[in-house]
């Protein structure tokens, strides 16, 4: 009767039994891979040398072994080939998204310059003396010296929906946002009489309104649009301090400007409810911009 195992057995015992019983039969079970054509000719061999039964037996294995190999071969081919599919898949989205980006800087551009016509159109026909009284405004409100000064002391909410929601002028709305945002990125002069902010630090402002590097088309939008909207309010200008340092450009404040965009002083009139179209296409604003002497 067979032999039962007992603890005295080991893996070792075993696997020295197993290739006594291959090196007799002429196998090599050290083999990753089983070559069934000479485990078909290892049957043959054998057929006059065990019982029917077993040589069926023997045969049954090398053809499931055979079959085993093939279906392998051919999950291993799939395999390749999904492989193959997932990274061009990842190429042709990442192709995708830039020209996406591409897309949208051209219709942002291809629309400004559109609202732009529009405005300069508008400028044209407007009578100066029929702009809206800054006397209507209440007592100790004061009227805005830009347009840049007037939408950052208006609600910002609904600022957000008449530049971007409406008018899709998003480079102009990050312009006004920036612009309130001096405290943290832009560089206070020593004397204390006024703020600037060079590219560089128009580039970190950005990112940490967007939540991204921006591109350099949209850093480049939205300084001209600081220097559109901010009128006499912002100085575009040159500064180097010493003689070997190249020039910067800046975009500069007076303190008293830039804290006035800090004000608010016009969050409760609800000012851009009469004057979202004038807004949306790039007019005058509602209240009358103070003409310098």
């Amino acid at each position: 009767m067979p032999r039962e195992p007992t603890p005295t057995d080991s893996g070792t015992d075993s696997t020295a039994t197993d290739q006594a019983l291959a090196d007799e039969l002429g196998m090599d079970i050290g083999h990753e891979s089983l070559d069934t054509d000479d485990l078909q000719a290892l049957v043959a061999q054998l057929d006059d040398e065990v019982s029917p039964p077993v040589s069926s037996v023997l045969g049954l294995l090398v053809e499931t072994i055979d079959d085993l190999q093939e279906r392998v071969e051919a999950l291993e081919g799939d395999l390749e080939q999904t492989h193959d599919v997932a990274t061009t898949a990842v190429g042709n989205a990442a192709t995708n998204e830039q020209r996406l980006d591409e897309v949208e800087d051209q219709q942002e551009a291809t629309h400004d310059v559109a609202k732009s016509a529009i405005a300069k159109a508008q400028q044209l026909e407007a009578d100066p003396g029929q702009q809206e009284d800054a006397e209507g405004l209440p007592d100790g409100i004061e009227p805005s010296s830009s347009p840049l000064d007037f939408f950052a002391n208006c609600r910002q909410s609904k600022v957000k929906t008449m530049f971007v929601e409406r008018s899709n002028r998003q480079n102009t709305y990050r312009a006004i946002t920036i612009a309130k945002r001096w405290p943290e990125f832009a560089t206070k002069r020593t004397d204390g009489s006024g703020v600037f902010m060079t590219k560089a630090d128009l580039e970190t402002a950005l990112t940490a309104e967007l939540g991204k590097e921006p591109h350099r088309q949209t850093i480049k939008r939205v300084w001209e649009k600081l220097v559109e909207i901010g009128g006499d309010d912002i100085v575009e200008k040159t500064r180097q301090v010493g003689r070997e340092q190249t020039q910067t450009e800046i975009l500069a404040m007076d303190m008293g400007t830039a804290e006035g965009l800090l004000e608010k002083r016009y969050v409760g009139l609800d000012l851009l409810e009469s004057s979202d179209h004038k807004a949306a296409t790039g007019g005058v604003t509602p209240v009358v911009v103070e003409s310098s002497p």
